[in-house]
């Protein structure tokens, strides 16, 4: 059972950018899709980038341009790179499965504040 650890959250202004990771174990990590969710207090849990086995990218018009998922096979690894965060940005940032979802990890928190 594939499970995932997030990490590189934090406080950031306006404009800003930040780099989140995602480490994934118990898999064969380069046969998956990938993708990072968000969820905002009170709010739904939703996608907002997502990277096939192959390396295709996927983004919802609300972070495209701003936002860029990449992966390493090789440390098992995905990378949300975030630029000109908005105060919409905030909340908890999750890596799973872009597909039948597993269990989820513990996410990393994102507060884009001046």
């Amino acid at each position: 059972q594939v499970q995932f650890v997030e990490s590189g959250g934090g406080l950031v202004q306006p404009g800003g950018s930040l780099r989140l990771s995602c480490v994934a174990s118990g898999s064969d990590f380069s046969l998956l899709s990938i993708a990072w969710y968000r969820q905002a207090p009170g709010q739904q849990r939703n996608l907002v980038a997502g990277i096939t086995s192959g390396g295709t990218t996927h983004y919802p018009d609300s972070v495209k341009g701003r936002f860029s998922i990449s992966r390493d096979n090789a440390k098992s690894t995905t990378f949300l790179h975030m630029s000109g965060l908005e105060p919409e940005d905030t909340a908890d940032y999750y890596c799973n499965v872009w597909g039948p979802l597993r269990n989820w990890g513990q996410g990393t928190q994102v507060t884009v504040s001046s």
